[in-house]
Formats: C-alpha cells, structure tokens, sequence
C-alpha cells in the first residue's frame, strides 16, 4: 500500500473515532472504536472496522452506524482534505476476540 493511503487511512481512523465519540447524538452509536480503516486504492470505498464496549449490541450499532455513514460523511468533508469522501462500509471487527481465544488457548496449554 502506498504512504499516501496509509497516511489517509490514519486520518480516516482518527476524524472519524472523534465524531463518533463527539458529534453523533444516537444512543446506539456509544463506545464504539474504531479500529482500522482500509481505503480502496482510487480511494471510492473505505471499510471502516470496529468494535464495541458491549458485544450484544454490535448488530444495533452496525445498523445505526449504517443510517448514520451519510451524516458521518459529510461531516469528514469538512474536517479531512481530500477532493473525494470515500464511501463508508462500517464492519465489526473480530480480531480483537480471535487474539483473546488464542490467548485463552495458549493459556490452557501452559496450565
């Protein structure tokens, strides 16, 4: 990947975990981390990964962070300098909990 989608994709990660925590009003849409975000290479498409505090309630934020990718868009349009906004995708990340099984397998092992 290029330094200029690494550098975009950092921005991406930090404007967008600041609107989230600060700008988004819904109820639904709190403690949620942004983990990564991954930037097509013509920069059209952006999956934006996450995780939340409370895992029973990542299929009700995944929906209002998908009413919500529009708002959330234009807000970055304001905030990040690039001529086009990416389409956001959000997606739950799961590499968060396959570290912590692997690490409870490891774990088990030693003991």
């Amino acid at each position: 990947m290029s330094i200029k989608i690494d550098r975009i994709n950092h921005m991406l990660v930090k404007e967008i975990s600041y609107i989230l925590n600060q700008e988004i009003k819904d109820k639904d849409i709190k403690f949620v981390t942004v983990t990564a975000v991954r930037t097509t290479t013509d920069l059209s498409y952006a999956k934006v990964y996450i995780t939340v505090l409370n895992e029973k309630y990542k299929v009700e934020t995944l929906k209002a962070l998908d009413h919500a990718k529009g708002y959330i868009k234009k807000l970055l349009a304001d905030r990040v300098e690039i001529r086009h906004i990416p389409e956001l995708e959000f997606i739950y990340d799961e590499s968060i909990e396959y570290g912590n099984r692997i690490e409870q397998k490891i774990k088990e092992i030693h003991d």
